[in-house]
Order: C-alpha cells, then structure tokens, then sequence
C-alpha cells in the first residue's frame, strides 16, 4: 500500500524509480546509459525555487514570491507590522479573503471592523478583496491566482498549490511583511520527497483516505519535516484535480514545507475552466532527477480512513476501527495525559451493539468543501435520509461559484431532501467556530484538521469534544446508516455527474481587484479593537529567563500555544490576545509571564526587585551592576513546538507578554521558528539526549547573549538556577542568517525595519 525508501533515488523519465545503494543505482543508471545526479535540480521543484532565488550563491536560498494571501484572523496583524515598517503600497499581488472571522458574531463589531479595515487597506495599498462569505482562502487562490511554476506565500499552514503547479507556501505574518516590503523568505535549500503514485483508487476511497494514510505513516518519525514533496507517477493521471488538490491540501500535516505536482492535460483543462489558460504549463522532472527519499504508494490497496483524535497521523482504517473500537481507549488515555482531571472525556460509550456510533459530520472549507467531494457525498445520500436522531451533517462548499455549480446540477437539492444543512463558504468547522459539537460528542469531518479544541470544545470549563477526520464519502456513507459509522467502501457509490462550470462572473461583481491601484489617500478604517503593537525593546547584554510553562508532550501544536475558536476575533488587538496564550493547555502561564514583564519593567526604570538581584548574585559576582544589562523575561520549554497552523500569534503573545526564549530538543516547523525570531523571540535548543528536569519558576542565564547573536555562535553555555542549585547548561540558536541575527538584536522585525528607516 506505501513504501517508504529512507535513502536517495533517482526517477528516470518521471517513470522509472531506481532505489537501492548507490552503487546499485550507479549500476541500474548506466545499464539505461545515464549517469547519476548529484544534485535536486532535476526536481519541479528545484526548476520552480531556482527560478525565483535572488541569491543563487549564495548558502541560503532567498525567494522572492509572485502573490500573497491571508485571511481575516492574520492581515490585519501583517498589515499594522507592513504599515509600522514603512509600507507605501503591496508590490506584488496580494488577496484578502475573509472567511475566519465571517460570523461576526463574537466581541460585538469587531469581525466585521477587521472586514472595513480589509477593504481600507485594499484601496490604499492596492490589493485584491474578497469579501465575507465568498469563499475560503485557498479555494481563492485555487481559481483566481495560482499558475503553473509560481510561487504563493500565504499566512495559514495550508497554503498549498502543489496539484495545479504552484508551490505554496504557508508561514507566520511576518514573512509576509518582509515581501510586502520587497525583501525576501530565506530558507535552507530543502529536501525533496519523491511521492510516487500507482494504479487508481478502488470505488468509495477519496482524497482524505490517501491524506490521511501518508500523515500516519511519516509524521510522527518527522520523515519528511520541512521537506517539499513532488507527486510524480502513473497514478496521478487517474486522479481528477479535485482528488489530486484534496491531497495536496493536506500534506501540511505531514510538516513538510511545500508541494509540488508533475501537470498534465486535466491540469491544463482545470486552468481552461477558470478562464486562464495561459496559466497552464508543462511541469516534469527531467529525465534524470534526483530525490532524497521516496513513498510509494499503490493507489489501488488504499482503504477508507480515519485520522482519530487529536492528530491527522493518529490513523487507522474504518475496517480496522470497526474490528477493534477498544483503540478508543488510547484516545482517552491521551486525552487523561493532556487534560488531567479538568474534563470526563470517554469514546468508549459510543461503541453500541458492537458498532460505533457518531453524533456529527461535517464536510467543509479547503478540504472536504470541493465540488467532486459534496457530488459524490449526494450520490451516496440521494433518495435517503440522515435519519432524526442525534447525528446531522453539515457541508460548507469552498466557495461561492462551487455552491452555484452544486444548486444547479441539483446536488445541493438532493442534499438538503436528505437532512443536510447547507452552510456559508466559512472556515469555522477547521478551526472551532461553526458547529461545536455537544460535550463527548464525536464528530467526523472532512476538514484539514482534529487539534485538542479544534472543534470549539473548552476543557477548561470542563468541555471536550473531540473529531476524527473522513472523507466525505465515508460521512455520507455514515449519514446513509444514521450515524453508525461506515465505511464508503461497503456502500454503492452511485455514479455521479461531475462536470464542473466555473462561474467568474460571481467574483467580478464582488470582489476588489485593487493591485496596481493604490492610493495613497485613501484612509485607512480603524474599529476600536485594532491596536498597535506595543514597544518592544533590543536585546542586551545578557539574558535571565524565568521559565513560566514546561511542556513534555512530543509534540506542541500552535493551537495550543495560542487557541483558535472564539479567540480569534481579538487577533487585532495584540494585548488581549495574549490574555488567551496557553490558556487551554497551562491556564497559568500568562499570570506567570505577566508577572516576569512587571519586573522586567521595574528593572529597565532602574528599580530591579529582589527577584532579580536575588537570583543574580547566584551567577555573577556583582548582582545589581549586572541587572543594569540583564533582560529578565519568561520562557517556553516544549520538547517540540510549532507544529500545526502557520499563525505568529503563537510566537507574538509570548512576547507581548515579556517573553524572551523559547527552548526545545527541536522545533516542529520551519514556520513556528521563524516566527518565534520575527518577534525577538531567542529559538534555543538543546542536545536531544539531555533530559529538562526543570519546572516553571527555575531560571535560566545567558551571559554575553548579544555578542554572542551578534558573532554568529552557535553553541552558547547557560546557567539553570532552581531551588537545589546552579547547573551548567549549553543553549544552541544555529543556522541563523545576518538578517535574523539582526532583527534578535533589534528585538523584532517592526524594530529591525524602523532602524533600517533611520
């Protein structure tokens, strides 16, 4: 079913795949009279990343993008930050959709204020908007701005393209600040993945069941973390684009960087329905390209899925479920892990006459909420009824004109006669702000994503509910029998008419299309709740660190380092979202922090506390002379944060709140680290082997950290300071280019481009 081959291969003529030992490959290669590659730039995305590298010689490789896209929880931030640094006008296309926070229904207007403020910015910067509703980010960017060979950068994790030749590319806002202020994103030259696909998939096995597969089978050993995958194979030609695009939206929870996907002539018909044919072009590797491993995958041996909570690798077949629901249990163990005594979470009690019973479904946004998907799921429903029980089924279409496709081929009829609800082209079920389940509900959903929270259930008041991912088609097979969860492979799958009309007419009536038009005297629109950042300061001379949050979980999802739900509506005002910081995963974190910033300020009005000299004079032989250049701020230990949304707010609220370092054994993503240095934010790590027996409250010294930064050293020796004594420990920040050095030293990004200004 999947093969994965650790060491290198080569792909001859994007159909042979050559594995083994080098001297193997050596030999297979030369019996065809090639000669092996050295080099990934034989790879599409090599051809696509050289061709947007500004500094080809240099050792990082500096990328300049075609377009940008956010959404409502993220370009407010990265407009005030842009704004804050100089911005004049968005250089390069850059959308604005609003489909986060289009409920307008939290913090009375602030949603829709964030929307004026949009539309503002849009008018006096130039850029492209899409209003409330519309559709969501990445269906956008899908029907209106990819094009074969660019590259897109946008401010949410799933920004991918891969399938229609685009490599997209999901980071924190501050990377798009850096490219609104034509700068570049810097990153080490990748790793490519070969993805090989064969045969087709068997009748009920969607696009989900394929994701779902290659998350649980590479993510937790982190096999292809900050890799780009390329999808290559004689299977691809089987795959519509919505199936091929169902995928690639998913391979974000691989926690690879990017994606990539040879094109062919469905490719070049999909870019011919949306009335950009010249957008099409040609992507193969050449006819000897080298990867640095490879998956296999057999298409046809793929069975209907589920990503259990709380992550999409946890996976396992729906047969395999079915056979064993005591696998229900380790999920209930990992929920007492988490979440303690503060929440009654079982899932065992939904196992009823030996079958597993589920109280919700929901196909939805930029993964389940595609044309093909909700097609297949009314076929599967047509004539029948989702029964007056306790299960219901919601689907949110992608957008506006794959709603109007769906109401006129009469899908959306059959859907509704059958008890679905229809809903808004709205992101809110991906991310906790549309249909929260009941307290121990179980709902499965065709959406990117089943986070802790992510379905809007707070453990803190003693809620938890909980998702498991399924491709739409095994939901409607679920719908089909009431709620008693069901394989799409056991059902008939009807056939279906899927041929898709693309109706632009629906964007050119509603949506801003402002690039190139800026005008600079236009005023932008403020709603009371956006705010300026506040001051944030330079690094000094040394650094004492209290830590104020210690995780050892594997991993630390950006969802809980900041929460997604209600908190959203307040990612405009930087202060009261940091009151949310960590707030469903150690609810005394920001007390904690809050008051290591009231001493830091204390010591910066030369009043330092007795803390500070206390803990001092453990490490320095003249306490109060080195308070005068000693920074004091909270830290974050997690053995491997970052993993999940490309959200900065999980790095901004910490240093709201005075913190200074972040220290791990790894950082999860590329995106959260990048993060965590745009904001002044120290990434420390340390030696995997050490174990960190330390607890909120201990404190952690840097002496000579500016100069240290300043000089490029990466190894930096620490001092841990508990109740029992001092300990010697070595801090690493590797890797760093002057650029970030830099904006360390200044204390953020906002700064590092205000000193630039000067």
């Amino acid at each position: 079913m999947l093969q994965i081959i650790k060491n290198g291969v080569h792909l001859v003529k994007g159909r042979t795949l050559i594995s083994g030992t080098a001297d193997e490959q050596k030999a297979q290669l030369s019996s065809l009279g090639l000669s092996p590659r050295e080099d990934r730039n034989g790879t599409i995305a090599y051809k696509i990343l050289n061709a947007h590298n500004t500094r080809p010689d240099d050792e990082k490789m500096r990328i300049k993008f075609d377009s940008l896209i956010s959404h409502d929880i993220t370009y407010v931030g990265i407009i005030q930050t842009a704004r804050a640094s100089g911005l004049k006008e968005f250089p390069i296309p850059y959308a604005l959709t609003n489909c986060h926070n289009s409920l307008c229904a939290v913090g009375g207007t602030i949603n829709e204020d964030d929307h004026v403020f949009g539309l503002s910015a849009a008018k006096k910067y130039g850029g492209i908007y899409v209003p409330a509703n519309q559709a969501v980010i990445h269906q956008y960017a899908r029907e209106m701005m990819s094009g074969c060979g660019n590259m897109l950068l946008g401010s949410d994790s799933h920004t991918r393209y891969g399938a229609l030749g685009t490599m997209g590319v999901g980071e924190g806002g501050p990377e798009l600040a850096k490219q609104l202020l034509r700068n570049t994103w810097d990153v080490n030259p990748p790793e490519v993945v070969l993805v090989y696909l064969e045969n087709a998939p068997k009748a009920g096995v969607g696009p989900h069941d394929v994701a779902i597969a290659l998350c649980g089978a590479v993510f937790k050993e982190g096999l292809v973390t900050n890799k780009i995958l390329e999808f290559v194979g004689p299977g691809v030609e089987s795959l519509s684009m919505d199936f091929r695009i169902g995928i690639d939206v998913m391979t974000t929870e691989t926690a690879c960087l990017s994606s990539i996907w040879e094109t062919d002539e469905k490719v070049k018909d999909f870019y011919t329905i949306h009335g950009r044919p010249d957008d099409y072009k040609k992507l193969i590797p050449e006819d000897v390209a080298y990867y640095d491993m490879a998956i296999r995958i057999d298409l046809s041996k793929l069975e209907s899925m589920i990503a259990l909570p709380f992550h999409p690798s946890n996976a396992y077949t729906i047969h395999e479920l079915q056979q064993n629901p005591d696998i229900l249990y380790e999920v209930e163990k990992a929920a007492k892990a988490q979440f303690g005594n503060k929440v009654d979470f079982h899932l065992r009690d939904k196992v009823i006459g030996g079958k597993i019973h589920i109280d919700q479904g929901v196909i939805a946004g930029c993964a389940g909420g595609m044309f093909e998907n909700i097609c297949e799921a009314a076929a599967i429903l047509d004539g029948k009824s989702t029964g007056d029980g306790y299960f219901n089924l919601s689907v949110y279409p992608s957008s506006v004109p794959v709603n109007l496709a769906l109401i006129r081929n009469g899908v959306q009829a059959k859907l509704l006669e059958a008890g679905a609800v229809f809903k808004p082209c709205f992101c809110g079920p991906c991310f906790g702000a549309g249909d929260v389940p009941a307290n121990n509900g179980l709902s499965i959903r065709h959406t990117t994503r089943n986070f802790p929270n992510r379905e809007g259930s707070k453990p803190g008041d003693g809620q938890l509910a909980s998702v498991a991912l399924v491709d739409s088609r095994s939901i409607a097979a679920t719908a089909l029998n009431k709620g008693v969860l069901t394989a799409a492979t056991d059902v008939e799958i009807p056939d279906c008419d899927k041929t898709y009309s693309f109706e632009k007419g629906v964007y050119e009536k509603r949506v801003y299309q402002g690039f190139g038009k800026a005008d600079e005297s236009s005023e932008l629109r403020f709603g009371p709740n956006i705010t300026d950042w506040p001051r944030m300061y330079a690094l000094e001379d040394n650094l004492l660190l209290k830590l104020a949050c210690v995780i050892h979980d594997d991993v630390t999802t950006t969802d809980e380092l900041i929460p997604s739900g209600e908190t959203s509506s307040y990612r405009s005002n930087p202060l009261k979202l940091a009151e949310f910081a960590l707030s469903r995963r150690e609810p005394d974190y920001v007390p904690r922090a809050k008051a290591v910033a009231e001493e830091e300020a204390k010591r910066r009005n030369g009043n330092s506390s007795a803390e500070v000299i206390e803990v001092l004079s453990k490490v320095c032989s003249n306490a109060d002379e080195a308070a005068t250049n000693t920074q004091f701020g909270s830290c974050v230990f997690a053995c491997r944060p970052g993993d999940g949304s490309a959200r900065e707010q999980a790095a901004s609220c910490q240093k709201v709140l005075g913190g200074f370092g972040n220290i791990c054994y790894e950082f999860a993503t590329k995106r959260y680290r990048s993060n965590c240095i745009n904001w002044g934010i120290l990434p420390f790590t340390i030696d995997k082997e050490r174990e960190f027996n330390y607890s909120h409250g201990d404190y952690v010294f840097v002496p000579g950290i500016r100069d240290a930064i300043k000089n490029g050293k990466e190894e930096i020796p620490a001092k841990v300071i508990t109740a029992k004594g001092v300990e010697d420990i070595t801090l690493y920040v590797k890797g760093l280019t002057e650029e970030e050095k830099t904006i360390i030293l200044e204390g953020c990004l906002m700064n590092y481009y205000k000193a630039q200004m000067k």
